[in-house]
Order: structure tokens, then sequence, then C-alpha cells
């Protein structure tokens, strides 16, 4: 945990210390890792003979959960 605190501390210190800069790139960059983290839990979720198995039923709850929290989130905004 306090390796995560550090690390934002960090970003911010090093966001404030080089805010005129030009960090165009780092858009791009968080994108592709994204993509990439996405990638790589896809992979472990499906490597696990356990989610797999009981996808059907997860599919299910998630699919529900989903859809109640969108329509939670209308509901609020309006």
């Amino acid at each position: 945990m306090l390796l995560i605190i550090g690390l934002m501390a960090s970003g911010i210190l090093f966001g404030y210390l080089f805010r005129k800069q030009n960090r165009s790139w780092i858009t791009k960059l968080i994108t592709i890792l994204i993509w990439l983290l996405l990638f790589l839990l896809g992979v472990d979720v499906g490597s696990n003979e356990m989610i797999m198995s009981g996808l059907h039923t997860l599919g299910l709850e998630a699919l529900i959960i989903t859809l109640a929290a969108v329509l939670g989130s209308i509901i609020g905004a309006r």
C-alpha cells in the first residue's frame, strides 16, 4: 500500500516540477499501457479454470450489475 501511495506522490511531484514541459506523449503512452493491462487481464481470466467453468453464471450476474449501474447513473444524472 505504501508503494502505491509513494508512486502516486512521486507522479504528482514529477507533474508539478515539469508542468511547463510538453508532455503530449504521455496520453498515447497511457492508452497503450491500458490496452496492455486489459489484454493481460484477459489472458489471466482465460487461463483460470475456475472462472472459465463458471463464466455463464458470472456473466449473467455481471450483466445484471452493469445494467443496474447504468440505470442508476442515468436516473442520478436526470
